[in-house]
């Protein structure tokens, strides 16, 4: 409080009105600091959101369960669970009554999982001189047998050495003449010449490799356990050379066949390669994967090698394709101009499942989650229908929901938080709005790119155990051996009797002039499919 003291009237309202200026300009710049400190607050909140945000979805990325199956206990789902679970035309279980008690059908887990091996007879008996019956001591017969039990025996592998002679057949007339002629027994061509490798040893070092991931050094210490000193590096230079030999002609054989397909899927991930040529030690190199459509009559899978991931890679390699072309978002495809694009669901519900993996209590995610679901399983029941059958039945039954998604999300989108994971999930969705659509304009194409994820999987699996490849040539050999052994999987062959016919037929056959004799060796050819096919 100002004190009068001696000043007039007039000087005193003075003094007070410039103090009120002072203390009003002083409480402008307060509440001025007070509203800036409020805007930090607010971004230091969302900033910390976002990055508990992430710090959750790290953990739970790293010990957290991978599966993102939709949990259906204690919760309600957004459409209605009876319509969701109900089938009039779902088969009841056979079920028989036996002895006053039901049950289902008696076939046992067991009697399945040992339906396709080999079984023996053991009898077991009674030593002859001790066949005496205990109470009269007269010889008993035989009235019967019980069954005991079952099991199941393994006889190990064994090596056999097989050492080829041809006869040489002389005509005796032509020798009297002085003019001897001979003729020499056929000798199948090797696999590999000057090379102790066979049909089936190189197919097994394949297999073992590229089907259970199986890494050269621990196949070397199954072969010495057989007696065989065999070194990964003749197993290393084996698999090069049969790929550049044989597979690499069959699988150019496979990608002509593949580009005739209308409907294909595409996906990347990374690969060491130690001796790449022109790249930096830390960089990262790409296995390329591109597959035909579920639908497709042609089922082919071909890997592809390249050291960049860059989107000219699959422009250059599809090069001229005009068809529809499945991918997860990833920019680079773009550069794909002839095709048309088509986006993945699968991967626009994962976001969702990850803002929900952060924040169980979002509704919003909850939601959003719920119509990718519905569009799912719409989609399992029409996967028996033809392709005209299924493109109706999309736009009658998928559709609405597909809009209804879109409605919805148009609404509750702009009140989300733009980096948080729920707004990182909007934006993902609408971002590839157009090409999620386009699934719709053939019955042939696929609500998600899962056929290529699939694919690629193995390869992932198999890079855990080896961790990179040496040399360019030995990851090109990869791509080639991976193509094959997928897509033998797609045809349902059994992938080790593929490769033993390949390498048994192939050297003998002349390929290379005549290209057109390798649709003999194609995974669906009726021949191949009598020889090789899976149990």
């Amino acid at each position: 409080m100002i004190e009068k003291g001696n000043m007039t009237d007039a000087e005193y309202i003075a003094v007070l009105e410039k103090e009120h200026l002072r203390l009003k300009s002083e409480i402008k710049k307060r509440d001025k600091k007070i509203d800036k400190l409020e805007v930090e607050n607010e971004c230091l909140r969302k900033d910390n959101h976002i990055f508990l945000e992430a710090l959750i979805l790290s953990k739970h990325k790293i010990f957290g369960a991978s599966s993102e199956r939709t949990e259906c206990e204690d919760q309600q789902s957004f459409f209605n669970e009876a319509e969701l679970e109900c089938d009039e035309k779902a088969e009841e279980p056979v079920k028989k009554t036996v002895k006053g008690y039901v049950r289902k059908d008696p076939k046992t887990k067991r009697d399945e999982v040992i339906r396709n091996i080999e079984t023996e007879m053991i009898t077991c008996t009674i030593p002859d001189g001790e066949r005496k019956c205990p109470r009269c001591g007269s010889e008993m017969k035989v009235i019967g047998k019980k069954y005991v039990r079952e099991e199941v025996e393994l006889i190990p592998a064994k090596l056999i050495v097989k050492k080829y002679y041809s006869l040489t057949y002389g005509c005796k007339k032509c020798e009297k003449k002085n003019m001897p002629v001979f003729l020499h027994g056929l000798v199948p061509a090797p696999v590999l010449p000057h090379s102790l490798a066979s049909a089936s040893t190189a197919a097994w070092v394949i297999y073992q490799k590229y089907v259970n991931a199986t890494p050269l050094y621990r196949q070397e210490k199954d072969w010495e356990r057989l007696g065989y000193s065999l070194s990964r590096t003749t197993m290393a230079n084996w698999i090069i050379r049969c790929s550049e030999d044989y597979f690499s002609k069959l699988v150019s054989r496979l990608k002509e066949e593949m580009l005739k397909q209308k409907v294909l899927h595409c996906d990347e991930t990374y690969v060491k390669v130690l001796k790449e040529r022109n790249v930096s030690s830390e960089s990262k190199q790409y296995m390329w994967v591109y597959r035909t459509g579920k639908h497709s009559d042609r089922q082919i899978v071909i890997y592809d090698y390249n050291k960049s991931r860059s989107g000219d890679v699959p422009k250059k390699y599809l090069g001229d394709y005009d068809g529809f072309v499945h991918t997860d978002g990833y920019a680079g495809y773009n550069k794909l101009t002839k095709v048309t694009h088509c986006n993945c669901w699968a991967h626009v519900r994962r976001k969702f499942h990850e803002a929900m993996v952060v924040n169980s209590e979002d509704s919003i995610a909850r939601v959003a989650r719920d119509y990718c679901d519905k569009l799912f399983e719409i989609e399992a029941k029409l996967d028996s229908l033809t392709t005209e059958e299924r493109f109706n039945k999309r736009l009658m039954q998928e559709k609405p929901v597909f809009e209804a998604f879109w409605s919805w999300a148009e609404k509750v989108a702009p009140t989300v938080l733009p980096k948080t994971q729920l707004g990182k999930a909007f934006e993902y969705a609408f971002k590839r709005r157009e090409y999620l659509g386009n699934y719709f304009k053939n019955g042939d194409c696929a609500i998600s790119n899962n056929a290529a994820e699939n694919a690629i999987r193995p390869f992932t699996v198999g890079r855990k155990n080896w961790l990179f490849s040496d040399t360019p040539n030995g990851a090109k050999a990869s791509a080639d051996i991976y193509s094959i052994v997928e897509t033998a999987k797609a045809n349902r062959l059994d992938v080790f009797k593929y490769f033993e016919l390949l390498l048994t037929v192939l050297p003998s056959m002349e390929f290379l002039t005549n290209p057109d004799i390798l649709e003999e060796l194609m995974p669906w050819n009726i021949s191949v499919q009598k020889i090789c096919k899976a149990t």
